[in-house]
């Protein structure tokens, strides 16, 4: 699998990592030809080569005019739609980071992301590091981005609104769910831009993972810093996580003094939140009291809506949670006839071995009760009907995905990854602070 990890050492801006990307290896020509196709005027991307605190990194310099007019969120996707040189990927997660900061800014402004207008994110220059990114990480075919802990900054930064201190409220919203670090610099180290690209293509937070290294792109902020090189790097190579394998998240908290009715009712928005799986367990708590340790598995990007539930709900002090790896079976629905009805029920298989068909629990306690008969003929019914229709093994290479939940405890579902995750949130700040400036 095609894996990166992002070295967020001094913060990450959009042109941060614009130049890591295609320093990293992505087709300069054909990101600049993205960019022309947005039709914005006379707009040129310069990429140079610098030396910063004795380090070789690339620097992204946008040329505009000057531009006096704020953009929402409709008119960006007009923009963005309308280009020609896009492919439907790389036009999604552009798309999907406009929306991460969209909704970012309304929660902060009590707004919708209709009303919310763009400052710096919607200026010219922040329009081009955006769609770039989106561009250059689809063309270095990067699977699957593990970053290391964000550093925020420190201090107090100029936006529209006044004096802020940093993390501004819409980066701060940008940054819920990920793991920061302090870095002791009083400067603004990561921008909106730099937080809504890490938001919507990270799949977890961590160390560099196993792999094989291919290349190493540094891309430069406009900053400079006495003690350290402001520089972000990309790591980009090739792990041995196969197709049939993805991270997840594990939430934990143990519980003594919750009802059985809240916790039911904790399991049930856990569950249409998203939620892989969620059980309870059983365990003795300190004096002696009988309590519970109520876990949850979710995938990383959902791990921040899943916590804020769980101190909701159940007034816990705390929650544990890993990042792990897991390794799943492909899988698909399908719909068999019996003479009772329809049953639909979940093919699985792993490559080399034969697949299997289980049948749903709804639809055959549905027939079960129409028709006055045990559940288990209904399962059985089933059962048959799809071996009699399906003599053959299911293609080893055919990964088509069951996005259902089933929430047995078996742990075993199939939650492929989007990089379009689609955690819009805006900003509403001075534009030179998207700069490193």
């Amino acid at each position: 699998m095609r894996t990166a990890w992002l070295e967020c050492a001094t913060g990450i801006s959009g042109d941060m990592m614009l130049a890591a990307c295609i320093d990293a290896g992505a087709d300069r020509l054909a990101v600049q030809q993205a960019i022309h196709s947005l039709q914005l005027p006379d707009v040129t991307l310069r990429i140079e080569t610098v030396i910063r605190n004795g380090f070789r990194s690339l620097h992204i310099l946008v040329d505009h005019p000057q531009q006096h007019s704020h953009r929402n969120f409709t008119d960006i996707c007009r923009i963005v739609n309308a280009a020609t040189a896009l492919s439907d990927r790389q036009r999604q997660l552009a798309i999907a980071m406009f929306r991460a900061v969209a909704e970012a800014e309304a929660r902060v402004h009590g707004s919708t992301i209709e009303h919310v207008h763009f400052h710096e994110v919607g200026a010219v220059d922040s329009i081009v590091d955006i769609v770039g990114v989106a561009v250059a990480f689809d063309l270095l075919g990067i699977e699957r981005l593990i970053c290391n802990s964000v550093p925020p900054g420190r201090g107090f930064v100029h936006i529209d609104h006044g004096i802020c201190p940093i993390p501004a409220p819409g980066t701060a919203e940008l940054l819920k769910g990920m793991p920061l670090a302090d870095i002791p610099i009083d400067s603004e180290l990561t921008t909106p831009t730099g937080a809504a690209i890490i938001k919507v293509l990270a799949d977890s937070f961590g160390p560099m993972p196993a792999m094989t290294l291919e290349a190493v792109g540094s891309g430069c902020g406009t900053k400079s810093f006495p003690d350290r090189a402001n520089i972000l790097r990309l790591f980009v190579g090739q792990s041995s996580l196969s197709p049939n394998q993805e991270f997840v998240t594990l939430l934990e908290t143990n519980l003594d003094d919750v009802s059985g009715e809240t916790i039911g009712y904790t399991r049930e928005r856990l569950v249409s939140s998203g939620a892989l799986d969620v059980w309870v367990t059983p365990v003795q708590m300190k004096k002696d009291r009988p309590g519970v340790i109520l876990s949850v598995l979710c995938r990383p990007p959902q791990t921040s809506d899943i916590e804020r539930i769980l101190f909701t709900e159940t007034g816990t002090l705390g929650v544990r949670k890993i990042t792990m790896e897991r390794s799943v079976s492909s899988r698909r629905i399908e719909s068999v006839q019996t003479v009772w009805g329809t049953i639909r029920g979940k093919v699985a298989w792993r490559s080399g071995q034969q697949p299997t068909f289980s049948p749903e629990f709804e639809d055959c306690a549905a027939i079960a009760r129409l028709h006055q008969i045990p559940l288990q003929d209904a399962y059985r019914a089933a059962e048959s009907s799809w071996l009699d229709a399906n003599k053959k093994a299911v293609p080893a290479h055919d990964h088509s995905h069951d996005h259902s939940h089933d929430h047995s405890h078996d742990h075993s579902h199939d939650h492929s990854h989007d990089h379009s995750h689609d955690h819009s949130h805006d900003h509403s700040h001075d534009h030179s602070r998207d700069k490193h400036s």
